[in-house]
């Protein structure tokens, strides 16, 4: 699988996206207008571990919902993910059975790693 899940209005997502210099056959879906399906998060839980490895505790809506005063389960981090895109931590890569969340530069240059592997 060759798939980035990203927000299009994201100047982050976009720096990072010109930075990989993806091939051409990578799938890109912005999140905002394809909204991520359960099956599709499932996918990328598998391959992350957890949802909550999954989820951003910095979008606006955790702190609007005073969500980090609340004790989170894994469901609840299912269910917000798939209710709101703003709670998936984003970028998500998804490239020959690994998975790259989020937008640290460490997750940046292990997924450059990888991609330059091939």
């Amino acid at each position: 699988m060759k798939k980035v899940y990203f927000l299009k209005t994201c100047s982050t997502c976009s720096r990072i996206l010109k930075e990989l210099q993806l091939p051409n056959d990578f799938e890109l879906q912005d999140i905002k207008s394809q909204a991520i399906t359960a099956a599709q998060l499932e996918e990328m839980k598998t391959l992350a571990g957890s949802y909550e490895a999954l989820f951003s505790k910095r979008a606006t809506l955790y702190k609007e919902r005073d969500l980090k005063n609340k004790s989170l389960t894994e469901t609840d981090y299912k269910n917000l993910i798939l209710e709101h895109y703003t709670f998936l931590s984003r970028p998500v890569t998804l490239f020959k059975n690994e998975i790259f969340v989020g937008n640290s530069k460490k997750t940046v240059e292990a997924l450059k790693l990888v991609l330059n592997e091939n």
